[in-house]
């Protein structure tokens, strides 16, 4: 599978902001989509996860009611719609693909490029 991040930025707290992740070449084990974060010295982490063909979705806690996964398999793009930024959620934003639903970075079975997002405060 191909991934491709975009639609980063910079906005001030309260803000909103969408990520798109373009999909190619899916393999049979891409099931699920996913975003991660990384903020500056800290691991990566799990936001938000949408299975490709029913659509079910999870979110870590500390996007709940903030951040809204979608897909729209007939532009092969998945978005993260964020909402009600904070300067906690800078970082750089990947999206990735796994098998299965995952909670941390250790199920992920291929990375996209990252896209940066910089809350303001």
């Amino acid at each position: 599978v191909q991934l491709q991040a975009s639609g980063g930025g910079l906005v001030q707290a309260g803000g909103s902001l969408r990520l798109s992740c373009t999909v190619a070449r899916l393999t049979t084990s891409d099931n699920v989509m996913n975003w991660f974060r990384q903020a500056p010295g800290k691991e990566r982490e799990f936001v938000a996860g949408i299975r490709w063909r029913e659509g079910k979705k999870s979110y870590a806690d500390f996007v709940k009611g903030r951040f809204s996964i979608s897909r729209v398999s007939a532009e092969s793009t998945v978005y993260l719609q964020m909402s009600s930024l904070k300067p906690e959620d800078t970082g750089v934003y990947f999206c990735a693909s796994s098998s299965g639903v995952v909670n941390s970075a250790a199920g992920v079975v291929s990375w996209g490029q990252g896209t940066l997002v910089t809350v303001s405060s």
